[in-house]
């Protein structure tokens, strides 16, 4: 799917009043393509410098059983970073909304039209596992391990991204750590609306001035993007200025829609971070 006109964010239902559609509905997906803003930041789409995956946690997903009585789950979807398409939220909340009076056999068969539906529309496998809440699933919440930077004691005057802020002493010893902060901010690529998140970075080489990572992360705050694009964009941005021997930045945003969004890239494949609820989710 090329990004034509009717692909792109301001063609999407953000921002605008939708109705709900309480029927299975495919077609209210609306993938936009990563190409644009990866060029922004510098990044061939075709030659990524950057592994990864979005997950995305559903809460609102509900079907009808095969007699009419309601069931309701839980889900999870993993959105490759190469995938060429990311989806947009309230696009997701609504497609997730239309199987609400919809018949299926059971969470199995609903899974499988989810992967089907989502794999076509971001152009790649999307992973799916749907739990049923009476078969009480557990979710995990907690704190990341690591050196939370939100008690130093740094002044602050950027609002948009501020690369410049970002260094590493070459001359010293490498070091190999995880640096927290739950100072994310940013707005809604579209509608300006806010999004916040804590962030992740777990890096291998010249040691980062705190202190200027952590007034990087401020500098998001009147910055608009989506949140899997902020996270690109940290990730090039640290790359190009610090030059660590391994990078991983993952972010978790908090809900929106009965949905989160929790993007993660890094510069070697590996397992992605587990699925640990952030303290706001």
């Amino acid at each position: 799917m090329a990004d034509v006109p009717s692909s792109r964010p301001e063609h999407s239902p953000l921002g605008k009043a939708v109705t709900y559609r309480a029927t299975y509905a495919p077609e209210l997906l609306f993938p936009i393509s990563r190409d644009d803003k990866r060029r922004e930041i510098g990044v061939d789409p075709q030659h990524l410098p950057f592994f990864g995956a979005d997950l995305w946690n559903g809460y609102e997903l509900s079907w009808l059983n095969p007699r009419g009585k309601p069931v309701v789950a839980l889900a999870t979807f993993v959105v490759p970073a190469e995938s060429p398409r990311l989806i947009e939220s309230k696009s997701f909340k609504l497609y997730l909304n239309s199987f609400n009076q919809t018949p299926f056999a059971d969470a199995a068969a609903v899974g499988a039209v989810l992967e089907r539906d989502l794999s076509a529309a971001a152009g790649a496998p999307v992973a799916v596992t749907v739990a049923p809440l009476n078969e009480r699933p557990a979710r995990q919440a907690g704190y990341p391990a690591g050196i939370l930077l939100d008690d130093l004691d740094v002044a602050c005057d950027a609002y948009q991204p501020a690369p410049e802020l970002l260094s590493a002493d070459a001359g010293a010893a490498p070091v190999e750590e995880t640096l927290v902060s739950h100072l994310l901010k940013s707005n809604c690529l579209v509608t300006g609306q806010p999004d916040w998140g804590t962030v992740v970075v777990r890096y291998r080489g010249a040691p980062i001035d705190r202190a200027g990572l952590l007034r990087y992360i401020v500098s998001f705050r009147n910055h608009n993007e989506f949140h899997e694009q902020c996270v690109e964009r940290i990730y090039v941005d640290l790359m190009a200025r610090c030059r660590p021997d391994y990078l991983s930045v993952h972010a978790r945003y908090t809900r929106r829609g009965g949905l989160d969004i929790n993007p993660w890239r890094a510069s070697a494949p590996g397992e992605m971070p587990a699925n640990l609820g952030e303290v706001r989710q």
